[in-house]
This record gives C-alpha cells, structure tokens and sequence, in this order.
C-alpha cells in the first residue's frame, strides 16, 4: 500500500528521495530546486524546508495538485468515501435550495470613509473599546445607523459568494437592552462567503465580534450550530477545509458534537482553548494567535477522544 501511494505521489511532484521515514519531493508551492517537501506517509503530515508550506492530511495536498481521478485513486488507497457521494449523504436534508438576497437598512451608513461627521463619533468610539481597527472596519464593511429600526447600532454586512448582502449583524452601541436586533432571514449562510478560501484553514467562531479578532478566513455561526446539512458544513467537506474551532466556554458540548461530526468526513481539526476569556472576541489579536498556534489536533483515530466525544449524541 505505502508503494502505491508513493508512485501515485510521484506522478504528481516527480521522483523523489528517501530520508529515514520520510520521503523528500520537489516543492509546489516555492518550486525550490532541491527536494524540500517532506513526506511522511505513517503521520499523514507533509512540510516545505523552505517555505514552511505544511499540513497535517496528504488528501489536502493531492487534492490542491493533482486531477480528480488522482484524487479518486488516493481515496481508494486510503479507504476513503469518495467525495462525489457526499451529495447523496446530505440528499435527505435537501430542498430546493434559495439564494438568500436582502437589503441593507434604508438608514445605513459606511465607517469606512476617509473624513468622519459627528454622528459616527459614538459608533466610532464603540469599536475602538472593542480593539477594533480602521483596517478592520474597511476589511469587515462596518457601518452604523443613527434612526429608524436600527438605530443606535453597529451594522456588520455578509457577501455571497457573488457580492450581495445575505445577512447582517445589528450590534447596540448605546447600552439598550437588546443588544442584537438582526433581520427576519435565515442564518443558514456562509458569512461573508465572498472572502473566505476554502483551501486555507478556516476557523469557526460563535459571533462577529469573534470573528473579527480571528481575521481573515475566520467565519462566525451566529449562535447556532454547524449541522450536517447547513451550507457552511457541507462547503468544509467538499473542500476537506483544515477547521479550527474556537467557541465560546459555555459552548463545550457544541464544540464536541461539531467535532465528532468533521472527523466522521475525515476533516483534519484544531480546537482552540478559550479558557481564561468569556470568548475570542475577548482576547487581543496577539492572544489570539498564539492561542491558535497552540491549538490541539484532534485525531480521528484517537480512541480515547471517541471515547470523550460518545456522550454527545
């Protein structure tokens, strides 16, 4: 089996050298002239001397470089459900699917611009106590409203992945009671879908704010949870997306069953800890990162973490 899956690797990155368990192929991400991309086929993990390109599932590797029939033969090599049948598994949730389009409020108003009026200051001040940047305000689209429905609030946009608004976040700046009043819309949606790369890690947090002090590639889940046949999970299982999850502390159970779900498709996954913070929109962005850095794998093959994870039903 190792020698099939070390000429299907071939065909790909061309001939390689042996180096005690590893196998060193020419680099497709820097294409440095030596052989640089370590293989290690028994941990499932690959890693560039050279441009530190690393990841811890030879799929994603195969998948980003090769043809789908390449893929089809590394899934068979590796006891894989072919990806091309997930469409049947998720067919028992699926109805007509609609493309949700709505509008901004009538009374929004962009942060984004150059020159700031006095009506921003408060909407301005409330970010920066956040730790909210310029450079995030114009990442993230935040604008405000000073009256009609939405007044007194932070109007946070999402895109599809054609441009248009699908949702928006409505956050109080002014202390009143309700601190989020969002639209009457589904939260069935891939938050700001337009600028997320599935190819890339992506890490999952409960809301905006989260989000924010995650950065880029960074989607939040509104307060609900990933299920199996939401648009967000399905899009991570077609891309076999690298996840992070990084929910609040209250949130552990749905942590779990999240988890347990994405290692079922073979998902490779960190969990974050967030202890010591209410949650990630609570932490700095340097506390952030290195939180991320040190984040645990959960392996699938773990059987004391099923073990810890059968619980959840």
């Amino acid at each position: 089996m190792e020698g099939e899956k070390l000429q299907l690797l071939k065909s790909i990155f061309g001939k390689f050298h042996h180096s005690n368990d590893e196998h060193l192929f020419y680099c497709p991400k820097c294409k440095h002239h030596k052989r640089k991309l370590s293989v290690n086929l028994d941990k499932d993990a690959f890693k560039c001397w050279i441009c530190d390109y690393h990841g811890r599932s030879l799929r994603r590797l195969v998948r980003k470089y090769s043809d789908f029939r390449t893929l089809q033969q590394w899934d068979k090599l590796n006891g894989r459900e072919d990806v091309t049948k997930f469409d049947d598994i998720f067919s028992e949730y699926e109805e007509v699917e609609e493309i949700q389009r709505i509008d901004l409020p009538e009374e929004f108003l962009s942060l984004t611009s150059q020159s700031q009026s006095l009506s921003m200051i408060p909407a301005i001040n409330y970010l920066k106590n956040r730790g909210i940047t310029k450079k995030d305000i114009i990442y993230w689209k935040i604008g405000f409203c000073m009256r009609g429905e939405y007044n007194n609030r932070i109007i946070i946009p999402s895109f599809d992945e054609d441009g248009y608004v699908n949702y928006f976040v409505a956050r109080t700046f002014n202390g009143a009671w309700k601190k989020y009043l969002n639209p009457p819309a589904s939260k069935d949606i891939i938050f700001n879908e337009l600028y997320l790369d599935f190819d890339k890690d992506l890490v999952i947090v409960e809301g905006i704010f989260d989000a924010i002090v995650a950065g880029p590639n960074s989607v939040p889940i509104l307060g609900s949870t990933l299920r199996e046949n939401s648009k967000l999970f399905q899009q991570i299982v077609k891309n076999d997306t690298p996840v992070y999850i990084g929910l609040d502390v209250d949130a552990e159970k749905k942590s779990k069953k999240i988890i347990k779900d994405l290692l079922n498709y073979g998902i490779e996954i960190y969990k974050i800890d967030t202890s010591g913070f209410d949650d990630i929109g609570s932490m700095t962005k340097d506390e952030f990162i290195k939180r991320k850095n040190e984040a645990a794998l959960y392996d699938s093959n773990d059987y004391l973490l099923y073990e810890a994870l059968g619980e959840i039903k």
